[in-house]
């Protein structure tokens, strides 16, 4: 297979330097550059290019996101005997087509450890986005790195269409977080679980935060600036830097849980390390399922606490806007009209209506 889009070796190139950049790199751009050089080895230009790509990326969810969306089309690629960078249009479209029809990859209950087969549903209108976005973001930085330039074959693709209105995690009341909190902190296995899983919780909601924001915060980032407890975040989405005021009710829960820690993860496992997403993912599912609620993950918790702040009487939606890290209003204001849509929708006027008539016999 040859790449017809590169005229020298960028590792050629960096081993001309007295450092290697390549230590700088995030973790995302590191684990795909393994990934991509144990495939195509290290004179194949693609594993320093696709890694340099993801470090190009300023968040680290997009750096993720956008890794996880190239792995799906570099199987692709191999798998109809293609280098990803010299896929043209043709294998590109058909590449949308296939991210339509083709079983996912899903664990293996009761196989040995990794074990995964293709037999989940095909992939999501989200989740084709974003692997179509990907590869197009790819080529285009393909396109600025190049001295004669790249075409992007995903220029003409077309993307599926995401509804900004919809979202198909559940979400919860005011009132059904209130018993999810309550659930944590009084019926959830050992003391430490309970601190942690409790302030974790508190601290997610209250300061509308993202759950892989939180996952990177340290010890170190809490701290007092004009009278309000305060974390500091470095790496918000985009790329920016903020201070989230931490309500008493979540400051007394975390300095519960810490007990007097003063270094290291915010949230971590009994032996120090970092608390991951799957962890996260697994007790908030634990959580609901005592609580009697529907089961979702922490991508959710933001969106439901900008829809509660939103419904108070007061809400000042710039306000919202800011407390959410939202540049645009109206990613705030979606929030609103998805509880909208369901709160008034006429359908529970006309099936009051039935149930009216049903009760009186005058149907």
């Amino acid at each position: 297979m040859t790449t017809g889009t590169v005229e020298r070796s960028p590792r050629a190139t960096l081993a001309t330097l007295r450092r290697d950049p390549r230590d700088l790199w995030p973790e995302h751009a590191s684990k795909l550059y393994d990934f991509l050089v144990g495939l195509y080895g290290e004179d194949d230009p693609l594993p320093t290019l696709a890694a340099s790509w993801i470090a190009h990326q300023r968040s680290a969810n997009t750096q993720k996101s956008y890794a996880r969306g190239f792995r799906v089309f570099e199987e692709f690629a191999r798998e109809h005997g293609a280098h990803p960078m010299a896929v043209k249009f043709g294998l590109a479209d058909t590449f949308r087509l296939y991210l339509e029809t083709t079983p996912t990859w899903v664990r293996v209950k009761g196989g040995r450890r990794g074990q995964m087969v293709r037999t989940g549903k095909p992939y999501s209108e989200a989740s084709r986005a974003n692997a179509l976005s990907a590869a197009s973001s790819f080529f285009t930085y393909l396109d600025k790195v190049s001295e004669k330039g790249v075409k992007n074959p995903f220029d003409a693709v077309q993307r599926p269409y995401i509804d900004p209105d919809y979202s198909p995690t559940p979400g919860y009341t005011e009132q059904e977080w209130t018993t999810l909190v309550v659930t944590a902190r009084d019926h959830h296995r050992a003391a430490a679980y309970r601190k942690r899983a409790y302030a974790l919780l508190l601290v997610l909601y209250t300061c509308c935060l993202r759950i892989d924001s939180l996952l990177g915060a340290r010890v170190e980032d809490l701290g007092y600036d004009k009278g309000h407890r305060v974390l500091h975040l470095e790496k918000m989405k985009g790329g920016g830097r903020k201070k989230k005021p931490i309500p008493p009710v979540a400051w007394d829960a975390l300095q519960d849980y810490l007990d007097g820690r003063e270094t290291g993860w915010l949230f971590c496992t009994a032996s120090g390390n970092q608390l991951d997403e799957p962890a996260v993912w697994r007790l908030l599912r634990s959580l609901a399922k005592r609580a009697g609620l529907p089961l979702r993950g922490p991508h959710g918790t933001k969106g439901d606490a900008i829809t509660h702040a939103l419904a108070k009487p007061d809400a000042r939606p710039d306000k919202v806007q800011r407390w959410a890290d939202h540049k645009d209003s109206r990613t705030t204001q979606r929030y609103n009209r998805r509880k909208e849509l369901l709160d008034d929708s006429p359908g529970y006027g006309i099936g009051a209506d039935v149930a009216g008539a049903l009760e009186h016999g005058t149907i």
